[in-house]
């Protein structure tokens, strides 16, 4: 039988659905004007006599089984925001204030400046959907966030981009001074091997030496590094969609594919399903850095958080 994707106006998406019993009962109605109604559903009632009719917020008719199918999907800004609390409160704890102050003062202020939480919750998801606990892949999560905290430092300072804004916020480098800057961003790398090798239990040394390795070669010399070597290297310059293509993949979709990649290897999952998803991982990294691109171009600097059309 023929698979039917099936769209609400009221802009909610429903289940993709294949028995055709359940298709018809899955189709949202803009809800007629005043006296049309009963005369809509009774049309209706004509052609599928057993449903029932309930109203959702937006003005639309949704029948008993849509109602019910509506509740049971994923609910993944909730999902989102419980990834994020989780995560945050883990990087809190990761790295408290201690002797020398000012090193980890300058650490925890880039570090718990809010962001979007992308990479570390992408990490937990694929731990899960390969079937493996949230718990195992938490301090490979707050190593990404760690690994992109510092790429953001470094980025900012005046030798790269030269920012004075990141996230709302004073750079690092406008904050604690440019040498305080270049040490957190350094600690914050070195801490994040440190963290996953100390805080993992419950998985396989040999696992946890593999997502370490997909780690360190996302940030070297083949990975960020080499995707800002020739960013700044072009700056300034024309430059074709292939070596576009090479910096926004290497500079920012490197680190998002180990993100996910990683999780998916502490997570337990078969080399097929990780393969799978560093494909799909590659594609969304290289995705956010072009919307990320056309942002800095069509958003304002008070609406990014940052100094804008810097691309």
């Amino acid at each position: 039988m023929a698979t039917f994707s099936i769209f609400c106006p009221c802009d909610e998406p429903l289940l993709i659905l294949k028995k055709l019993s359940l298709i018809r009962a899955s189709t949202c109605f803009p809800i007629p004007k005043h006296d049309h109604l009963s005369k809509f559903k009774a049309t209706h009632k004509a052609f599928s006599p057993t449903i029932q009719y309930v109203q959702c917020n937006k003005g639309v008719l949704m029948t008993e089984n849509q109602q019910v199918l509506k509740e049971t999907l994923f609910q993944f800004e909730d999902y989102m925001v419980e990834k994020a609390k989780r995560v945050n409160e883990a990087l809190d704890e990761a790295v408290p204030l201690r002797h020398p102050l000012k090193i980890h003062e300058a650490m925890r202020y880039s570090l718990l400046a809010g962001g979007k939480r992308v990479r570390p919750m992408l990490c937990l998801a694929s731990c899960e959907l390969v079937g493996g606990d949230e718990s195992v892949a938490l301090p490979m999560a707050c190593a990404v966030e760690m690994i992109h905290t510092m790429s953001l430092i470094h980025d900012d300072l005046p030798c790269m981009d030269d920012d004075d804004y990141r996230r709302g916020k004073l750079t690092n480098h406008k904050a604690f001074g440019e040498e305080t800057a270049v040490l957190a961003g350094d600690a914050l790398l070195s801490l994040a091997f440190e963290h996953v090798a100390v805080c993992t239990a419950g998985v396989p040394p040999e696992r946890v030496v593999r997502a370490v390795a997909e780690m360190g070669a996302a940030v070297g010399s083949e990975g960020l590094v080499a995707g800002q070597v020739v960013d700044i290297a072009s700056e300034g310059q024309e430059v074709d969609l292939r070596e576009l293509e090479y910096i926004h993949v290497h500079k920012t979709a490197k680190l998002l594919e180990a993100a996910v990649v990683c999780g998916a290897i502490m997570g337990g999952g078969e080399t097929v399903d990780v393969e799978r998803m560093r494909r799909y991982a590659r594609c969304v990294g290289l995705l956010f850095q072009v919307v990320d691109d056309i942002l800095d171009v069509t958003k304002s600097s008070e609406e990014l958080g940052k100094t804008a059309g810097r691309i």
